[in-house]
């Protein structure tokens, strides 16, 4: 592992056995100005109580995978959170108590959820994105730009594609670009969003915006905007090939986050497009 020093921030990275948990661990034992602190896992986990390298099947690490997080986030400065609703929700209680900076990637929060996290963001550091790459967060400036420069003869259409384990739909990053959109027109997503159109539905709605999932085999993620009016459409894509750029992306707003005090931001605070 990693040297640790004054200049390396302490991560935990929650849920390190999945696919993006892994991600983070080898992105961050190969940064220069990070190192682990712990993994946590969900109480039952073949990986609970053991070292990390001997759970990974290699030599030790020197890293705990723990069930309980409240040790590790003591000792941390930053935690990594691609999870579940539930347990982003109650890891923000703990990072909040230790003024950790609390990055989140996970989606499918609920109002209530975030209510949540914004008291937690009184506390500590909140760095909450639906999508954690550069590209996609470029890509949300340019959709409200463009929502503001069309009208309502433009209708607005977001199509989005995951694999087939992704259990939340529409994606946060589809959701992201139509809080974009409807920030372009001057209302809010709530007011103009259709979700949903089975069967005899009728006209589309004027100024609405909709949203459509695909899910299927280990598509990572591919985002687009149509803007469709007679005679013309313009398309504006984002295509995810690997999903190293939401680890790297996560382990930047980790850093950024260090020393920048209580409140919640998210990627375009980081990346400095705001």
């Amino acid at each position: 592992m990693n040297a640790t020093g004054q200049d390396s921030t302490g991560i935990v990275v929650m849920g390190g056995s999945g696919r993006m948990g892994r991600m983070l661990c080898g992105l961050i034992d190969a940064a220069p100005n990070a190192h682990l602190v712990g993994v946590t896992e969900a109480p039952g986990h073949p990986w609970a109580g053991h070292d990390l390298g001997e759970a990974m099947g290699g030599a030790p690490s020197g890293v705990p995978v723990t069930d309980d997080p409240i040790e590790v986030v003591a000792r941390a400065q930053a935690v990594i959170d691609f999870t579940t609703p539930a347990a982003t929700v109650a890891m923000s209680e703990l990072t909040a108590q230790a003024r950790a900076v609390h990055v989140i990637g996970t989606t499918g929060l609920t109002p209530e959820d975030l209510t949540v996290l914004d008291r937690a963001a009184h506390h500590a550091t909140i760095v909450r994105a639906g999508n954690m790459s550069l590209g996609v967060n470029l890509l949300t400036q340019i959709v409200q730009q463009v929502a503001a420069a069309l009208d309502d003869d433009y209708d607005i259409e977001i199509v989005e594609a995951h694999h087939r384990h992704k259990v939340d739909a529409p994606s946060g990053t589809a959701l992201m670009l139509g809080e974009a959109a409807a920030a372009g027109r001057g209302v809010t997503l709530d007011a103009v969003a259709d979700r949903g159109r089975d069967g005899i539905t009728g006209a589309r709605d004027r100024g609405a915006i909709g949203f459509h999932a695909i899910r299927g085999g280990d598509v990572i993620g591919d985002h687009d905007v149509i803007f469709a009016a007679d005679g013309e459409r313009i398309t504006l894509r984002h295509q995810a090939t690997d999903r190293s750029v939401f680890a790297r992306g996560a382990l930047k707003a980790a850093i950024w986050g260090q020393g920048r005090g209580p409140g919640a931001f998210d990627m375009l605070d980081v990346l400095g497009l705001r």
